[in-house]
């Protein structure tokens, strides 16, 4: 299959595969082979009744129809949940052909084939199933730290280095899995790479896998206009070691919460019409009056989803977040909850989702930014309504909170065995 992320001519074929020569390439190159393995890893949540289904996917992003599959796969299966969410790590190395967008397709992801999308509908199905014959009782613990000198900004703008950990873990302390956060693009393997690989959060995944022994779920944050300081291979190895390092110590420091139920909360965003600003992608030279339609392209709504699971609560986003808005929407929740963290890149894409000033600077970020300037504010403001919602009746935490902890990135492979 061909690879997602990238729709540079180092990925493309140099003419369409009109003669069938690939079973999975049309516009772009097949793989070559694989870095590392491409993962779903599951999680189920269930306090009383209510059920929660969260994957996370080595993909660039995922579609709604997709989170649909999935559950009517799980409901074949005779399991049903009050919400499901797929999390796509955003490596630019992963799976392509199995989004259902024409506009995508020709772009970054290549033609559709149902073939890729079955099989991997079939590989996250097989994964829920596994988390559900492993279910036992759980205790939830937490933690957040700071991991700063990872990544830099695409618009010289301050970035946001926390780190958020879930440490889930038998009551005799043995642990079942781990939910790690963190803001960083999955483009340390650039264009040029043909090889399948979940980027230097896959290789950061691994590596706590072989320490913990349990399934490790990487959950991506707002991560708009935040890219990887390092690149090539020697830039996963390094950035995924460092990242290891400093999930192994938040897991160590992680306390358990208040005992509380499992929520889950939901909110629609509509949105205008999709469409392309020339002057975004031109360089600014353009008259910004100036645009693409694109309305069959992609959806005019979208869903929110919050989640509170004791002192944690989080929030998906369906897209992109500039890293000021996911602050802003950390913020409220840290109001009413000791760890609060945006879940970007679940259960849809909508591409970028900026602050207006952001969308105004030509440039990369605001071409792919496709619902206009106030796009990004018309979602941070349902994910903090959501928040709050979700905090309603909790005694508001003093402001400001105390310092996060700066974490230590550095320690031998196998310090925490």
């Amino acid at each position: 299959m061909p690879l997602a992320g990238y729709g540079s001519p180092s990925r493309r074929l140099l003419v369409p595969d009109f003669l069938g020569r690939h079973p999975h390439a049309f516009w772009l190159k097949p793989s070559t082979g694989a870095l590392d393995p491409i993962m779903a890893r599951a999680l189920v949540l269930q306090a009383g009744p209510t059920r929660l289904l969260w994957v996370a996917v080595d993909l660039v992003a995922v579609d709604p129809g997709l989170v649909d599959e999935v559950r009517a796969a799980a409901g074949d299966a005779g399991l049903a949940y009050d919400a499901v969410i797929l999390s796509a790590s955003h490596t630019h190395s992963g799976p392509g052909a199995f989004v259902d967008s024409k506009i995508f397709g020709v772009v970054t992801a290549d033609r559709f084939d149902p073939s890729v999308r079955r099989a991997l509908v079939a590989g996250i199905a097989d994964a829920a199933r596994r988390a559900e014959q492993a279910k036992t009782r759980a205790i939830v613990a937490a933690s957040v730290g700071l991991v700063p000198g990872l990544t830099e900004s695409r618009l010289d703008l301050p970035l946001d280095p926390e780190l958020a950990v879930l440490r889930l873990a038998r009551p005799d302390g043995a642990p079942i899995a781990l939910v790690w956060n963190y803001a960083i693009h999955g483009t340390a393997l650039g264009p040029r790479n043909l090889k399948l690989s979940g980027d230097l959060m896959g290789v950061a995944s691994h590596r706590l896998e072989r320490r913990l022994g349990v399934p490790v779920l990487f959950v991506n944050g707002a991560v708009g206009d935040v890219s990887p300081r390092e690149h090539g291979e020697s830039g996963v190895d390094d950035l995924g070691g460092r990242l290891a390092d400093a999930v192994a110590a938040a897991w160590e420091r992680a306390r358990p919460h208040e005992a509380g139920p499992l929520e889950i909360a939901r909110s629609r965003v509509d949105l205008p019409a999709p469409f392309l600003a020339v002057r975004n992608c031109t360089g600014g030279w353009a008259p910004g009056f100036l645009t693409i339609p694109l309305d069959s392209a992609l959806p005019r709504a979208a869903e929110l989803i919050g989640v509170r699971l004791g002192d944690t609560a989080w929030v998906t986003i369906p897209g992109e977040l500039q890293t000021a808005l996911g602050r802003a929407v950390k913020e409220v929740g840290r109001r009413r909850f000791e760890v609060a963290f945006v879940a970007g890149l679940s259960n849809g894409y909508l591409g970028y989702l900026l602050t207006p000033g952001a969308y105004r600077r030509p440039g990369y970020i605001g071409c792919a930014s496709l619902f206009g300037g106030r796009a990004g504010e018309r979602v941070t403001d349902a994910a903090v309504a959501l928040l709050e919602r979700l905090g309603a009746g909790r005694a508001t935490r003093g402001m400001p909170r105390r310092p996060l902890k700066k974490v230590q990135m550095r320690g031998s492979e196998g310090s925490d065995d």
